[in-house]
């Protein structure tokens, strides 16, 4: 269909392309000026989120769809469609205004490097796939956005490519989720074939009507009958329909697992601390992380067709992904790596939420979480440019006074993060532990209050070690507060990880997805309280776990010199540290599994292809020459001979041939 443009319409384009447009400049009009390059970037997501907030408050809520017919093969159709409802009216508030932010605060932190107009194109780039992810309104054009996103990931994690280590982390990153994206686009290709359609709307229909959109039929039974002609009775659990839709909602996550770095694709999360800081920031708050989460939930009505069992695994593999990033972030020394094993939780609880059939909650709490881990991402890049780019907490120390701005803001962040009431954190973590006690999951219940007691310890030991007692280093005792260009954004990000959590987002997001209690907006005062009203044994363990995790951490890290843990918890504390092994795991199995192919691609390379196609041939043709040769002698009385034999066996062959039969 031919589009029409509505004034919305025409700002979620304008979102979406401005983005891009300062990539293409920045890389083909190359300015001599580096600093253009950058207000160029900033103007462009600026005039983003000031457009995100009139979608956002003034935009009606009903979901409106632009589409532009794209390619058309067979029964496929499908068209570059831009899908703007309340949960990407959200979203895109979400990355604009947290981009915004970390452009703003990379201009400072970036300053002098000779790369600086490359960052900003490739800071650019990214926000454009991340925005076409928000954006789209089919399942093949996100798809072909979260490739994009993958790619500039790569180049934001390995900016600082002369590093081998921030090389080898790029490609970590971009290899891993390679292998979550291939069960993605399977999933793709098997929703198309089984309902008709990639588009999400179409989709939801079909889903909700139980049929097919090319002939009306039984849904998923569709594509079970021509897959069970393929692989016959014996396979026959492969091709029955419950099988295949909890095999389509699996294929799916596997996109979201790669992206958010879900327990086993959660290993290139914590190395692509190499990338610059703010880096850091827009992959691990609201953007590239997040892309999971909110597929999850922009496709939650597939994983949750009857007969399904696909929420259930996520359930756990995001309760799993939780508890093993919390125990691995407890003996981190890195600043930023603390950071990123306590995204990897996060996105755990986020997981858990989606598989607790709580989309809602999960949504809420990737947006609190986008606002309160930027601010500590960036108040982390704060402290590593006055310690002279040290990272190590153990080397810090006293910076609470000589860092007061930075020091404040990332206590806000911290506190959020833990969950402690009134921040934002509190409100969106109890909604995914109330969810699970709503669904007596009380395994999971008591999977999350631990988790909560344990990411209060490890931030708590980060404060204490790298903003109080006495300085470790001459770089913590010469620290002083960053620029403002820097501090500023961590002042304004400081004010929803305080606000979000009770101005009502929960309930703006249960107009788009589908919530058993849903909340309801009675204003800012009656929200402050409302998890207490609503269930007040999930407000009540998830504050004991802060309290507990803070006692905890204070009695062995006030005025600490070195880390006591080790001493109470023993080897657990090495198994931690050096991240449970996973990554030895990884390397033995990839150096056998390529090794043993290796050695098998040349065995047949020598002996089947070169020895016996390449070399058998050749030696055969070889050896024919050679004998034909042999008769090119230059004689005439040979050449005379061979003639007179060759005549007369034809004439044999012709008499014996015709002869009269008895």
């Amino acid at each position: 269909m031919e589009p029409t443009l509505s004034p919305t319409g025409y700002a979620a384009l304008t979102i979406l392309l401005l983005p891009l447009a300062a990539a293409v400049v920045a890389l083909v009009c190359p300015c001599p000026d580096p600093e253009r390059t950058a207000n160029r970037s900033i103007g462009a997501i600026a005039i983003g989120f000031i457009l995100s907030l009139g979608l956002f408050f003034f935009a009606s809520d009903k979901a409106q769809e632009i589409n532009f017919n794209w390619l058309a093969v067979g029964d496929l159709k499908v068209s570059f469609g831009l899908l703007l409802d309340p949960l990407s009216k959200l979203m895109l508030l979400v990355v604009t205004g947290v981009g915004l932010m970390i452009h703003i605060y990379s201009r400072g932190y970036l300053h002098g490097d000779r790369s600086y107009r490359r960052y900003f194109a490739s800071l650019s780039l990214f926000t454009f796939s991340m925005l076409g992810i928000v954006l789209a309104n089919n399942l093949f054009m996100m798809f072909v956005f979260w490739e994009l996103v993958g790619v500039s990931s790569y180049l934001l994690i390995g900016f600082w490519f002369e590093k081998n280590s921030a090389a080898d982390a790029a490609k970590k990153a971009f290899l891993t989720n390679r292998v979550g994206d291939f069960g993605f686009i399977l999933g793709i290709i098997l929703t198309w074939a089984a309902l008709g359609s990639v588009n999400f709307t179409e989709l939801a229909s079909a889903v909700e009507l139980g049929g097919r959109l090319a002939d009306k039929s039984a849904g998923f039974s569709v594509l079970a009958e021509p897959l069970g002609k393929i692989f016959q009775s014996t396979s026959w659990w492969l091709v029955h329909p419950n099988v295949l839709v909890t095999l389509v909602g699996l294929l799916l996550f596997m996109g979201a697992m790669g992206k958010s770095a879900q327990f086993p694709l959660h290993v290139w999360l914590p190395d692509a601390m190499e990338g610059p800081t703010p880096v850091s920031a827009l992959i691990h708050a609201a953007t590239m992380v997040a892309a999971g989460v909110f597929m999850l939930c922009r496709i939650f009505f597939l994983l949750d067709i009857p007969g399904s069992h696909a929420l259930e695994f996520i359930a756990w593999i995001g309760g799993v992904t939780a508890l093993l990033a919390a125990l691995m972030a407890l003996q981190q020394n890195d600043i930023k790596r603390i950071l990123a094993y306590s995204t990897l939780s996060q996105l755990g609880y986020m997981v858990m939420a989606v598989g607790l059939h709580a989309p809602g909650p999960a949504m809420f709490h990737l947006t609190t979480h986008a606002a309160f881990k930027a601010l500590l991402f960036l108040g982390a890049g704060s402290v590593i440019y006055a310690c002279h780019h040290e990272q190590n907490i153990w080397k810090m120390g006293g910076l609470r006074d000589a860092m007061p701005r930075t020091w404040w803001t990332f206590l806000w962040g911290t506190l959020a993060l833990c969950g402690m009431w009134p921040f934002a954190g509190f409100f969106s973590k109890d909604a995914i532990l109330a969810a699970a006690l709503e669904h007596k999951n009380i395994p999971l219940f008591v999977l999350g209050v631990f988790v909560a007691g344990l990411t209060t310890f490890y931030m708590s030991r980060l404060v204490l070690v790298a903003f109080c007692g006495n300085a470790r280093s001459e770089e913590a005792s010469h620290a002083h507060e960053s620029p403002g260009v820097m501090t500023w954004p961590l002042v304004v990000l400081a004010v929803p990880t305080l606000l979000a959590g009770a101005m009502g987002i929960d309930a703006f997001i249960a107009k788009a997805l589908p919530s058993e209690h849903p909340p309801h907006n009675e204003g800012f005062l009656d929200n402050l309280f409302a998890p207490f009203n609503h269930n007040i044994l999930a407000a009540g363990f998830g504050l004991l776990a802060v309290v507990a995790g803070y006692q905890l951490a204070r009695a062995l890290y006030v005025n600490a010199d070195r880390d006591r843990l080790p001493e109470k918890i023993g080897v657990l504390a090495k198994m931690a540290r050096d991240r449970f092994y996973f990554d030895e795991l990884y390397e033995w199995f990839i150096s056998v599994t390529q090794e043993t192919l290796a050695r098998v691609a040349d065995w047949v390379d020598r002996w089947i292809i070169a020895g016996l196609l390449v070399r058998g041939t050749h030696g055969t043709t070889e050896l024919f020459g050679r004998a034909l040769r042999l008769v090119q002698t230059g004689s005439l009385q040979t050449y005379a001979f061979l003639f007179a034999a060759g005549v007369v066996l034809v004439l044999a062959w012709q008499l014996l041939g015709n002869s009269p039969t008895h």
